[in-house]
Parts: structure tokens; C-alpha cells; sequence
């Protein structure tokens, strides 16, 4: 992973992106332990308080769980969260761009979806 400091995302949201690539390329297994924030800031060079808001986000959102004592570890199901929310996001934000700038060109729906197969075949 890198740090991207001049990215407009927050470092915190980097960190947590960074683990939902890591889960849905199994890299990172479901009921597995995640490094403990001190160690990823450690490894990443950032402020732990940083890498602890990423991971409370994960946690949040039932990506992550704590094990007391422990550390914490991926959720049941964290990959199927992941997968829906990325859908939900590819959905809303690329998708509705395209099919706006279609409009605003004068594209029909049969003409994208023409495109979209022309392009698909390459």
C-alpha cells in the first residue's frame, strides 16, 4: 500500500479502502486477524490515531469486529458487504456519469448500450 498524501481522500479512508481491496483479493481471509492499528501505522508510517480511523470505520460498518484482548478480525460476510457497497458506488456514481454525458451528446440508451457491447469486444 501507498499513502497517497495529496490525494483529496483522507488517510484514514485510504487505509480503509486499502484493507477492502486486501479482503475482496483474499489476501486477507474472512474470521482472519488484520494487523492491530500500531503495527499497520508502523509498516505504513502514519499516526496510529489515523490508521485507528480507518479500521473504526471498517468496524462500523461490520467489515471488521473486535476481539477483546485480541485485536481485531475480518467479519462474516465482509466481502459480500464490500462487493454491494462497490456495486452500489460503481452504480451511482460511474453509471449515472455515463449515461448524463450520453444525454447531454444526444446518445440514446440503444446507442450506449451499443457502444458498451463494441467496447467490451476489444
Amino acid at each position: 500500500m501507498e499513502i497517497d498524501e495529496t490525494s483529496l481522500t483522507p488517510i484514514f479512508m485510504q487505509v480503509a479502502r486499502w484493507l477492502e481491496e486486501e479482503i475482496l483479493k483474499e489476501h486477507i481471509l474472512e474470521e482472519e486477524q488484520v494487523p492491530s492499528t500500531n503495527q499497520f501505522a508502523a509498516m505504513y508510517k502514519i499516526n496510529p490515531a489515523t490508521a485507528r480511523k480507518g479500521f473504526a470505520l471498517l468496524v462500523d460498518e461490520g467489515i471488521l469486529y473486535k476481539k477483546r484482548g485480541i485485536g481485531m478480525f475480518v467479519a462474516r460476510g465482509a466481502k459480500d458487504k464490500i462487493r454491494e457497497r462497490a456495486r452500489e458506488r460503481f452504480i451511482h456514481e460511474s453509471v449515472r456519469a455515463l449515461l448524463d454525458e450520453a444525454g447531454r451528446l444526444g446518445l440514446r440508451r440503444d446507442d450506449v448500450i451499443r457502444i458498451l457491447s463494441e467496447v467490451e469486444e476489444v
